[in-house]
């Protein structure tokens, strides 16, 4: 059989141990994991090493700027980027083994499947989230987005079949916590690019949002974790469009 190109899983880590091991776990067919950590005091940094990682202590540098980083400590030039509450399926396992024998691209997508309460996603907002993660890093690189960060190519992005399971949070109450923080970040990214506020998206975005998720790409068949899903994320529209008009006010 011939064999494939060597693979490095890269992700970054944060008092994440609950959901880690099962992504590890998952990860068993790369040739190395690196881990760049920014200062876990949970038990995530001993996990890594139980798994054979390549641990890398770094400071917080923003999402964007610190996957950059983590790709940089890579032995391989070929990278899986993958977030420590994330699995790779048994079938987009076999999907990377079988395109890194003899890659067409140099970057390939695949969907994210988001768990959200209790049960995976599989319209609207929440699939099928195409996430470009698997690449050769000569070829691209993490934008310095602090929040929302995205793989910046310029050729050609092939896909791949199988799923990304993403385990979201396990309560709303944190769901809500990490959303927070993010609209934060986001607003104030655009605020930063001299964006202005914008006092129509403020009210229209979540409408249409809704109608986009929900109506149209059939969200409504996710049941009531599909009709949460989607009005939090309108909520969130709102929320960042809001904190835009106040720093901007500032």
């Amino acid at each position: 059989m011939t064999a494939r190109l060597p693979l490095s899983a890269v992700l970054i880590t944060l008092n994440c141990v609950n959901s880690l091991r099962a992504t590890l776990e998952s990860l068993s067919f790369c040739d190395e994991i690196v881990a760049v950590d920014s200062g876990s005091t949970d038990g995530t940094q001993e996990l890594l090493q139980e798994f054979g990682a390549k641990l890398v202590v770094e400071p917080w540098r923003g999402f964007g700027p610190q996957k950059q980083f983590a790709i940089e400590q890579a032995a391989h030039d070929w990278v899986l980027c993958i977030d420590s509450d994330e699995i790779v399926s048994g079938e987009l396992r076999a999907s990377i083994d079988t395109v890194l024998i003899q890659p067409s691209f140099q970057f390939y997508e695949f969907p994210r499947c988001n768990r959200f309460l209790g049960r995976y996603l599989k319209h609207g907002e929440g699939y099928p989230d195409l996430s470009l993660r698997l690449f050769d890093r000569r070829q691209a690189r993490w934008s310095d987005d602090l929040v929302h960060e995205k793989v910046i190519t310029l050729g050609i992005v092939g896909r791949l079949q199988g799923d990304l399971l993403h385990h979201s949070e396990d309560n709303i109450e944190t769901y809500l916590a990490k959303q927070n923080r993010y609209t934060t970040l986001a607003a104030k990214a655009l605020i930063a690019e001299g964006v202005q506020a914008p006092f129509g998206k403020l009210l229209l975005s979540p409408f249409f949002r809704f109608i986009k998720f929900y109506c149209l790409r059939a969200g409504f068949l996710d049941g009531l974790p599909g009709l949460i899903h989607i009005l939090i994320g309108c909520f969130n529209s709102f929320a960042k469009y809001a904190k835009m008009i106040e720093f901007s006010r500032r």
